[in-house]
């Protein structure tokens, strides 16, 4: 039986580990604080789940698998882990990222449509659409409740047979005698995947350091509701992305009675995961104010009840890093999905896994040597 060491419990490792697992390996799964800690990227209270992915159908196919996955765990586990209210997409002139999706949705039965602004006032009074050129609806999308899900995976890790531990790698100890922990012990395996998120540049400088994999700062806000008020909770108020502007904005109705989260998914500044302060900025609680006063004005003067500051680390061609490490055969890094990676946990490790046991081999759009994503800013992919 094959061992494999999965080291991060977040989205891809976690569910990576339970594919594995269910597979027939050896599983342990390494996490240096735990499933859905709150320095990792999986970590939080919700992430929002769509289909709409421009020109890259794998996405768009690997979400609608990853859908009837959601569905399934939650079945399985007894937990309600998805939210369906629909995703509200809201375009300026240029519209192409969710046009160019729709026959890939289709495809792939997910159900999305182009609306009226007639319709759209009418279906949702307490959105102001000023400055919107064209409205999308997908019928499907939603949140998922983040931390709780990583729980979960976790959970299920463990009771179907795997080793789950807290424990980090010292940097570089990985040899012939295994992987040195912190805590002086060594983890052997036959196979080591590593999906630590935002660690993976530290760890692996030489393969995926700066700027193939850069840590950022993102801010996030939950504001409180009128109350008594229905229609900014998730029963009349969908998921919602605003493109209209030069800042990218998204946010999700009020859910869990912890308020109506709002976000900028511009990239931030540089941001260490690990030490990284993490209390919100005065520049950025202006910018979601401004959001949300022009967007949902009756919410213009509720109070913040919450913040959150978290990381997004994207490749610069927004597409996910997966491969063998190029001077070890045994070692696989993957990750590179922060801002729109955690709904795809499910399909992501089921694929994943398939690699690692040799079913398949990867798909080269991930490979970490791939050209032309050497430089530049990441492209988005929206939704954290």
């Amino acid at each position: 039986m094959i061992h494999v060491a999965v080291i991060g419990a977040g989205a891809f490792g976690g569910w990576t580990a339970l594919h594995l697992l269910r597979r027939g390996a050896r599983v342990t799964l390494l996490d240096a604080w735990g499933p859905g800690n709150s320095r990792s990227s999986s970590g939080g209270e919700t992430r929002i789940i769509r289909g709409a992915y421009g020109p890259d159908r794998i996405y768009v196919d690997w979400t609608a698998r990853a859908f009837r996955m959601w569905r399934e765990a939650e079945r399985r586990w007894g937990r309600r882990l998805l939210h369906r209210t629909g995703a509200l997409w809201l375009l300026g002139e240029d519209d192409s990222y969710v046009r160019e999706s729709l026959p890939f949705l289709a495809e792939a039965g997910l159900p999305a449509a182009e609306i009226s602004l007639e319709e759209a006032r009418s279906r949702f009074p307490q959105i102001d659409f000023s400055g919107v050129r064209s409205v999308f609806f997908e019928e499907e999308a939603g949140y998922l409740l983040a931390r709780r899900a990583c729980h979960a995976v976790a959970e299920a890790v463990a009771n179907e047979g795997g080793e789950v531990r807290i424990g980090a790698a010292v940097l570089g100890s990985l040899g012939e005698g295994g992987l040195h922990l912190v805590d002086g012990s060594v983890l052997q395996a036959d196979l080591y995947l590593f999906a630590c998120g935002p660690w993976l540049g530290e760890l692996f400088p030489e393969v995926i350091g700066d700027p193939l994999l850069r840590p950022t700062r993102q801010e996030i806000f939950f504001f409180g509701l009128p109350p008594g008020d229905p229609w900014f909770h998730e029963e009349r108020c969908p998921v919602w992305l605003d493109l209209t502007g030069e800042r990218i904005f998204y946010g999700i109705p009020g859910n869990e009675n912890r308020g109506f989260k709002v976000a900028d998914d511009t990239r931030g500044p540089a941001f260490d995961p690990t030490s990284g302060e993490r209390l919100v900025t005065p520049e950025a609680l202006a910018r979601a104010r401004e959001v949300l006063a022009r967007r949902f004005p009756r919410l213009a003067g509720e109070p913040v009840t919450e913040t959150r500051v978290c990381q997004y680390e994207n490749s610069p061609d927004g597409h996910l890093l997966f491969g063998r490490h190029p001077h070890a055969g045994n070692l696989w890094l993957l990750g590179g999905g922060s801002g729109h990676g955690f709904k795809l946990g499910p399909a992501l490790g089921e694929y994943a896994a398939g690699v690692l046991l040799g079913d398949r081999d990867p798909d080269p759009r991930f490979a970490l040597d791939r050209p032309g994503h050497e430089d530049g800013e990441p492209r988005t992919q929206f939704g954290h």
